[in-house]
């Protein structure tokens, strides 16, 4: 598929078969992640992968099973594939510590940095994952984790210092009937390009 194709086809998507996602496939999308730009090259990012069963460990510590009745998502908890992109500031000051970086003076502690770009850098790794996902011919959901992600961190055993920027479900989506709508872009219009792009100036 064509990259103008891949990126105008994305959309999310909130409701999944149960039919799994070939381990495979999994590992090239993830390979096609990585090839995202990082700051100084620093790579900062990892991705935890949950799969099958496994991703009971995500919902039994993220939603809990009294809640589950009223989630307005219920072809979400479907998905076969969790992954959690993972950003790790430490990565970013231990590299701009480095001789050909020290200039920046952005060594010392993520609080000099401006922008965080571990959060920037991950985000970009995780759009590549979105439109890989989409080449594939598979559907997925990057979502929020706003409860509890320390204590799903500390179940799945990842590091201190690492934070989740969220999750992306992946999977077979679900036939949809025509025009349902599922999250705001299908009740919202896309702001025209003119509302967005500014030339030369505000």
């Amino acid at each position: 598929m064509e990259l103008s194709s891949v990126i105008r086809q994305r959309r999310m998507c909130r409701d999944f078969t149960h039919e799994p996602v070939d381990p495979g496939v999994v590992d090239e999308l993830l390979a096609l992640a990585q090839l995202a730009p990082s700051a100084g090259f620093s790579q900062g990012f990892s991705f935890l992968v949950l799969e099958g069963a496994h991703t009971a460990r995500f919902w039994d510590c993220t939603l809990a099973m009294d809640r589950r009745s009223s989630f307005p998502w219920p072809g979400l908890l479907n998905a076969p594939v969790l992954i959690l992109p993972l950003a790790h500031a430490q990565t970013y000051v231990d590299r701009y510590s480095e001789p050909d970086k020290m200039r920046t003076g952005l060594g010392q502690s993520a609080d000099d940095w401006p922008v965080p770009y571990w959060y920037v850098d991950t985000a970009m790794a995780t759009e590549n994952l979105l439109l890989a996902v989409v080449d594939k011919g598979l559907g997925a959901l990057f979502f929020g984790i706003f409860e509890r992600e320390a204590e799903l961190l500390a179940e799945l055993e990842v590091p201190v210092g690492h934070r989740a920027i969220g999750a992306v479900a992946i999977g077979h989506a679900a036939p949809q009937p025509p025009n349902s709508a599922q999250g705001s872009a299908r009740t919202r219009a896309r702001r025209p390009l003119v509302d967005i792009v500014h030339r030369n100036g505000w």
